[in-house]
């Protein structure tokens, strides 16, 4: 069997399409439909069925998947062990984060990492979206739940709360909140329900049943930045809230907690650069834990 038809089927399962993967590949579609052709050749299997959509992997295709991961796996250690780096770092490591998280705590703290390691390049990507790691989207993924299923390292970083605040304004025009009820007479600042990520980010309905949002931003720092500017009482990360003189907390309704999670896929788990960016976050949010809370 031969590992570029290999390396080329994951990259067609990972994009759901051959046009995809050629670009992702730098080939020509041509080549990597002649290159899956052949890999089911060897294999007397059809791992793909052709849509109008892309490309969807059939039984033996899901199949093969597992053992196609577990084969990119063991070359990736083999690579690692091989190339030696030695004590600088090399490569790229692809953080996946919430927007609100990637922005404020690690987009200001990665640089002194990169710092120490010359030959390492970090890419940040903050975001309100979930990251595939199994897909390569991200080699790192700061999430708020324990992924489920999948085989994925995870450890927990860190809780954090979120609570209501205004901006001092707002207030001034329109009053502090005394209770949970106050709350539908005010302007809300919120998020867009139908593009919640996570279930566990669908909160509204603990600061108040009747939440209506007026204003709804599909970004945690969107919002943020919609209540300063007085656009209404929204439900804010308290460790970003707190660092802005012009919000004030709204503590009609006490705070909420959620968590923060370090994920990778384990095929990367023997590679140094993705274990050092892992610790070097890890570290650097239990050195300001109390930030989060």
């Amino acid at each position: 069997m031969n590992w570029d038809d290999v390396r080329i089927f994951l990259a067609v399962a990972r994009a759901g399409q051959i046009l995809g993967a050629a670009r992702r590949l730098d080939l020509n579609h041509a080549t990597v439909s002649r290159r899956v052709a052949a890999l089911e050749e060897s294999l007397k299997a059809k791992l793909f069925r052709r849509l109008t959509t892309g490309s969807e992997l059939t039984p033996a295709g899901e199949r093969f998947l597992a053992v196609a991961e577990r084969m990119e796996a063991d070359m990736i250690a083999a690579r690692s062990e091989i190339a030696d780096e030695g004590e600088n770092l090399t490569g790229t490591v692809r953080i996946g984060a919430p927007d609100g998280f990637g922005v404020t705590f690690l987009a200001s703290r990665l640089g002194a990492l990169t710092a120490q390691h010359s030959e390492l390049k970090i890419q940040l990507v903050p975001v309100p979206r979930s990251f595939s790691l199994s897909r390569r989207e991200a080699d790192i993924a700061i999430t708020v739940e324990r992924p489920a299923e999948g085989r994925l390292v995870a450890a927990k970083l860190v809780d954090y709360t979120l609570g209501l605040f205004a901006s001092r304004d707002y207030l001034e025009q329109y009053g502090m909140p005394q209770s949970r009820d106050e709350l539908s007479a005010h302007r809300l600042v919120g998020y867009v329900p139908d593009l919640v990520i996570n279930a566990s980010l669908d909160y509204a309905a603990e600061f108040s049943p009747h939440w209506d949002s007026g204003f709804a931003i599909s970004s945690a720092m969107g919002q943020t930045e919609a209540v300063r500017a007085g656009a209404g009482i929204g439900i804010l990360h308290s460790f970003i809230a707190r660092s802005i003189p012009e919000l004030v907390q709204v503590d009609c309704v006490a705070p909420i907690r959620r968590s923060y999670w370090l994920v990778y896929h384990e095929s990367v788990r023997t590679l140094r650069r993705v274990q050092a960016v892992a610790a070097f976050i890890s570290k650097a949010v239990e050195k300001e834990r109390s930030l989060f809370l």
